[in-house]
């Protein structure tokens, strides 16, 4: 019995290797790991909410023995604040994950290229490797449920401008200039901004700070129908068991949340690890719970049918240099200054 025991002990350490290496994560690269872990900790600012960000670096921190500083702010507030450190000289921040990277010089955003974004979709792929998308934002139509039917949603947006029983009911972030680019793309610049001008004088809709704000009153009932917001917010609101949906109208937007690594990173081996943990497939995955949409095609959507819903309508990818998202934002929010 003590040989037969002797045996299969030492069959049992010769599989733990084995198995150790097979439950390591694939982007958990070994040599950039130690590398990373001797620099001690990381600094994260995003625009995420806490509630979907901190179970995520969790588990970074878990499986990579790295402590994560979590910095949680709006996408215009991290910007200033990275702009604001480099004239200082003095930046703190590692990894900047915003749906703005763009708007920072070139000179802020680090070149790198992560193994696992081999498997992304092109489009959230920077040619110049300054930034990866890590998340998709579809702008499109939401509507709160309870009251306005499936059979009641306009197939068009001149139909849309047309609903004026919804005068009133209809709301809009604040800052949805990506809207406006969309329909000039779609439509034209002519008729793009006077379709635009039409929608806001034909049915008023009221400014709302923030898209998650929106996506919260959409969802409550507090209005009826918005003409443009992100899908991943209406299905994180849907999941919560808000009685809301979105449909596909043209045109549709699409921009990414886009994650850069400083160029004087305090932790740079750790940022570039981070980097490489946000996009792989096992990440990617996680952040479907909560509604959020992956950037990979080997991960299915939460729910299935997320993009199918938006029908066959032209999707506009959607990029911003600092001048271009000053031009449209000044263009947008002369829509959006009371008549």
């Amino acid at each position: 019995m003590s040989r037969f025991a002797a045996v299969i002990a030492t069959c049992v350490l010769s599989l733990a290797p084995a198995q150790a290496r097979a439950q390591t994560p694939a982007w958990l690269l070994p040599d950039l790991h130690a590398a990373a872990k001797a620099e001690g900790g990381l600094t994260i600012f995003s625009s995420m909410n806490e509630q979907e960000a901190l179970p995520l670096w969790k588990r970074f921190e878990e499986a990579a023995g790295i402590p994560v500083s979590f910095v949680r702010a709006s996408d215009n507030q991290l910007t200033s604040r990275v702009l604001i450190e480099a004239r200082a000289g003095k930046p703190s921040w590692d990894l900047l994950a915003t749906t703005n990277v763009t708007r920072l010089p070139a000179s802020l955003r680090r070149e790198f290229s992560p193994p696992e974004a081999a498997g992304i979709a092109a489009t959230a792929r920077d040619k110049a490797r300054r930034w990866y998308g890590v998340t998709a934002n579809y702008n499109t139509p939401a509507y709160n449920t309870n009251h306005i039917k499936p059979s009641e949603l306009p197939k068009t947006i001149e139909e849309f401008i047309a609903k004026k029983e919804w005068k009133g009911r209809v709301a809009m972030d604040g800052q949805e200039f990506h809207w406006l680019r969309a329909m000039v793309l779609h439509f034209g610049d002519e008729k793009g901004r006077k379709l635009a001008k039409e929608l806001f004088a034909a049915l008023e809709p009221a400014p709302i700070d923030g898209h998650l704000a929106l996506a919260r009153a959409i969802g409550s009932g507090d209005y009826w129908a918005t003409p443009a917001n992100y899908a991943n917010l209406t299905i994180n609101q849907k999941i919560a068991g808000a009685p809301t949906d979105y449909w596909g109208l043209a045109p549709i937007g699409l921009f990414y949340t886009q994650i850069a690594l400083n160029p004087q990173a305090p932790h740079s081996r750790s940022a570039e690890l981070a980097a490489n943990f946000y996009l792989s497939k096992e990440t990617q995955q996680f952040i479907t719970r909560m509604g959020r949409m992956p950037v990979r095609d080997d991960v299915v959507f939460n729910p299935p049918d997320a993009i199918a819903k938006l029908g066959a309508e032209k999707i506009y990818p959607l990029e911003f240099d600092p001048e271009e998202e000053k031009f449209w934002q000044k263009e947008f929010q002369a829509l959006m200054r009371p008549r």
